[in-house]
């Protein structure tokens, strides 16, 4: 008899905190077109904008260990109501960002956007794992993850259809040739104000749903599932975490995958953009690629009831690293349309890899052990101004740079797959 995935007791509250992930895979996906919008509204190079995301998933990295000692003293609650705040407020630090028209006020504002998201996910993810049996726990995070995309999907269309529509600086003449650059500085001016309160309103209208949400889980009952020990040692939990193999390469594996996540959506926008598609038009392949991520979760989640976790994350890994060489070797519309089905095999992989680490970390050391995956996400930080400097060439050796950046991303996809098969090789001896 098959246990069940979420048991009645947990319903409520499994809902609940799904509904967290659909909050940060909003602003996720919201934020990567912004990398191009103020790439041409502020005049900046490609690796300049892509700090956005460096700030973003910097964020994440700097506030995990807070997070899960937070967590380990207080309760999960705590540690959701925390960066729910956290999270508001960073959203309306667009306000005076916007006012100053600062690049950097902007990414100290996503900076401290993200200090909410890294309690959010240290809190989430452990907590749903907890909410049931321990044999379902992969599959249950794989299914309260598939609601990320949903918001990642929100925020998308938030972005093609109102805020990049709505970019003055983005209007092209009839050749195709942006006409933002040809301006006098007054009228790039009065264009950069207009711009700016576009990309701020979201934000700000997002500040407030998170503020309702704060509200509704304030005065929620939920389980006693929290802190653990508080006189736990952290230096024996840390020994532990480090001798677990599976876990070490996990946390590896993680920072690789969110890596090549950030990279292949962050980068749609500049790849159509060189076959000489407008923003606008571009994120609707991004949307495209999240529909796939979103049908591939399901699916994903499906397939586990079969296939073991291991296996299903090792043959997905090598179907994106596949098609990522499609995306750098294919010089047309073929090339993107390889770079929009990688989104189908990354679908899985966060929650797989996730679930994999801590199938085997004791229950006292799953918050920590759960924050250093979560720091992992730094990847998201580190490797797309790479990549951004890898476009600023222009040409490699006579291949179009940004095809040639998308390397990047090959090299975690094999890390992941190579994770995968070490695992499942683990599991199987």
């Amino acid at each position: 008899m098959q246990k069940k995935l979420v048991e009645k007791k947990y319903l409520a509250t499994f809902v609940l905190v799904t509904g967290l992930f659909a909050l940060w895979g909003f602003a996720n996906d919201i934020t990567n077109p912004m990398v191009a919008a103020f790439q041409t509204v502020m005049e900046i190079s490609a690796a300049k904008a892509s700090m956005i995301q460096f700030a973003f998933y910097g964020g994440y990295f700097t506030m995990a260990i807070p997070a899960a000692l937070f967590i380990r003293r207080y309760s999960y609650k705590h540690g959701i109501l925390l960066g729910l705040g956290l999270y508001s407020l960073g959203a309306f630090l667009f306000i005076p960002a916007a006012a100053y028209q600062e690049f950097t006020f902007f990414c100290l504002s996503l900076y401290i956007l993200t200090f909410g998201l890294a309690f959010l996910e240290t809190t989430a993810n452990p907590f749903i794992l907890s909410l049931g049996d321990k044999a379902t726990s992969t599959r249950r995070l794989n299914l309260a993850q598939a609601f990320n995309p949903m918001g990642s999907l929100l925020g998308m269309l938030v972005a093609s259809q109102i805020v990049l529509p709505a970019l003055w600086s983005d209007r092209r003449d009839a050749a195709g040739q942006l006409i933002f650059s040809g301006l006098d500085a007054a009228e790039k001016e009065g264009i950069r104000v207009h711009d700016l309160a576009v990309i701020r309103d979201p934000y700000v209208a997002l500040g407030l749903v998170v503020l309702v949400f704060f509200l509704i889980l304030l005065f929620k009952k939920m389980p006693g599932k929290a802190a653990t020990n508080t006189q736990m040692p952290l230096r024996g939990t840390l020994k532990r975490l480090l001798q677990n193999k599976v876990y070490r390469e996990g946390v590896v594996a993680q920072m690789f995958y969110i890596g090549a996540q950030i990279m292949m959506w962050t980068f749609i926008i500049q790849y159509a953009d060189r076959l000489g598609l407008d923003k606008a038009v571009a994120q609707r392949y991004n949307i495209a690629a999240m529909v796939l991520f979103l049908s591939g979760r399901f699916v994903g989640t499906f397939l586990m009831r079969f296939i073991n976790g291991r296996a299903l994350l090792t043959v997905f890994a090598l179907c994106a690293a596949v098609l990522t060489c499609g995306v750098v070797t294919i010089d047309g519309m073929g090339g993107l349309y390889c770079l929009i089905a990688v989104s189908t095999f990354m679908s899985v992989m966060f929650p797989t890899i996730y679930g994999i680490a801590l199938e085997d970390v004791s229950e006292t050391d799953t918050t920590l052990g759960a924050a250093f995956l979560v720091m992992a996400i730094v990847g998201g930080a580190l490797m797309p101004p790479l990549q951004g400097m890898i476009i600023d060439a222009g040409e490699v050796a006579g291949w179009p740079a940004v095809n040639v950046s998308f390397l990047l991303p090959l090299l975690c996809f094999v890390m992941v797959f190579v994770f995968g098969y070490r695992a499942y090789r683990l599991r199987r001896a």
